[in-house]
C-alpha cells in the first residue's frame, strides 16, 4: 500500500494482508514483501510476535531470507497491519527536555519572573532530574492500537484530540528487574507509534485529587497508529541519535532528536522492568518531543492527515476522520 522509504538496514518485519486473505509476517526489502510462510525454516511462526519469541535463532534466517528469491510480493499490492501485537505497552511522559520547558513557559506563573529565567530554571532542573530522579511511566491498552495507514478515529465525546509522536522499543528476551548496562539487549527491534491524547480528560475534574486519567486519555479505539514496520536494533545503531518528525498536512509541528530524552531507552527499558516483566513484542514508549498540538494551538479536526518519521524507520500516515454513530 506504501512505499517504505528511509529504512536503515537491508530488511525489516511486518505484518501484512492481501484483499481479504489472513495477516500473516513479511520481510520488507525496498518495495517488495517476502511471505514468511513460504520460507520453509520460518513458516512454524505465524506471527511477527512469534518472531520475537526466538529472536536469536530467528534474526540469522531472516538475514538468509532477504538474500534469496521466494515468494516476493509486490508492497503497494498489500494492505500493511500494526506490525505486532504486544501484550503490554510502557508508556514514558514528560521526557523530552525541550517539551518540558516549553510547557514550564507556557504555565509561568504569575510572579513576574521573565520567560528566559523561567527556561533556564526549568532546564537546570531536568538536568537535576536526569541525574538523580527516575522516569514518569503509565500502562496502555494494546486495543488502542491501529495500523501505520489506517484512519484514526476521532469519539464524539473528544473535544481536544493531540498528536504524540514517539520512538517504540520492541521487546525481544523478557526483561524482569534487568541494570540499565544490559537493558538494550533486550531490544529486538524499533518501530514509530503516535500516541494521540484526549487532552480535556488527561486530568480528573470531578477527582482532582486522584490526578490524571490516562485509561480515557490515551486509550480509544485507533489512538495509537504502530509502524510501518520494525526494524532490527542491530541496523538502527544509536537510538539516542534519531530524529522524531510529525507534519500535519504537510506542515512539520514536531522535529526533534531523540538525544533530547531526558531518559534514554536503556533507562526506560531497566526502569519498567523493576515492576514488570516485559515480554517478546511489547513496547516501551520513549515520549514525544515538543510541538504538540496544545503548543500549537492547533488540535486534531476530522479530514487531518497526520505523517511520522523516524529516522531509519519509515513513515507512517494517518487521517483523522469523526466517529460515526
Amino acid at each position: 500500500m506504501e512505499p517504505s522509504p528511509s529504512l536503515a538496514g537491508p530488511f525489516a518485519l511486518g505484518t501484512f494482508s492481501a484483499g481479504t486473505g489472513e495477516a500473516f509476517p513479511g520481510l520488507v526489502t525496498g518495495d517488495y514483501v517476502l511471505d514468511l510462510r513460504a520460507v520453509p525454516a520460518l513458516q512454524i511462526y505465524g506471527s511477527t510476535r512469534a518472531l520475537l519469541e526466538r529472536w536469536d535463532d530467528v534474526l540469522p534466517l531472516l538475514h538468509q531470507a532477504a538474500d534469496k528469491s521466494g515468494e516476493w510480493l509486490p508492497l503497494a499490492e498489500l494492505r500493511v497491519h500494526a506490525p505486532v501485537e504486544p501484550r503490554q505497552i510502557l508508556q514514558s511522559g514528560a521526557n523530552y527536555r525541550t517539551h518540558v520547558i516549553d510547557l514550564a513557559v507556557a504555565h509561568e506563573p504569575e510572579d513576574g519572573r521573565p520567560a528566559e529565567q523561567v527556561r533556564a530554571e526549568t532546564a537546570a532542573m531536568m538536568d537535576r532530574r536526569a541525574a538523580e530522579d527516575q522516569p514518569y511511566m503509565f500502562i496502555g491498552l494494546p486495543s488502542s492500537i491501529t495500523g501505520p495507514y489506517d484512519d484514526v478515529v476521532i469519539p464524539a465525546w473528544c473535544a481536544k484530540p493531540d498528536w504524540e509522536l514517539e520512538l517504540a522499543a520492541v521487546i525481544g528476551h523478557p526483561a524482569f528487574q534487568v541494570p540499565v548496562e544490559r537493558a538494550l539487549e533486550h531490544v529486538a527491534a524499533y518501530t514509530i507509534a503516535n500516541d494521540v491524547t484526549a487532552r480535556e480528560v488527561v486530568f480528573r475534574r470531578d477527582m482532582p485529587e486522584i490526578g490524571t486519567d490516562w485509561l480515557r486519555a490515551k486509550n480509544a479505539q485507533t489512538f495509537t497508529p504502530l509502524g510501518p514496520y520494525l526494524v532490527p536494533a542491530a541496523f538502527v545503531g544509536d537510538p539516542g541519535n534519531l530524529r522524531v518528525t510529525l507534519r500535519l498536512n504537510g506542515e512539520v509541528m514536531q522535529d526533534e532528536a531523540t538525544k533530547d530524552m531526558i531518559f534514554d531507552v536503556a533507562r526506560l527499558v531497566s526502569y519498567a522492568s523493576q515492576t514488570v516483566e516485559l515480554l517478546p513484542g511489547d513496547l516501551v514508549l520513549t515520549g514525544s518531543p515538543a510541538g504538540n498540538g496544545m503548543h500549537w494551538g492547533r488540535l486534531l479536526r476530522p479530514g487531518d492527515v497526520m505523517e511520522g518519521t523516524i529516522t531509519g524507520l519509515g513513515v507512517q500516515r494517518n487521517r483523522c476522520v469523526s466517529e460515526v454513530s
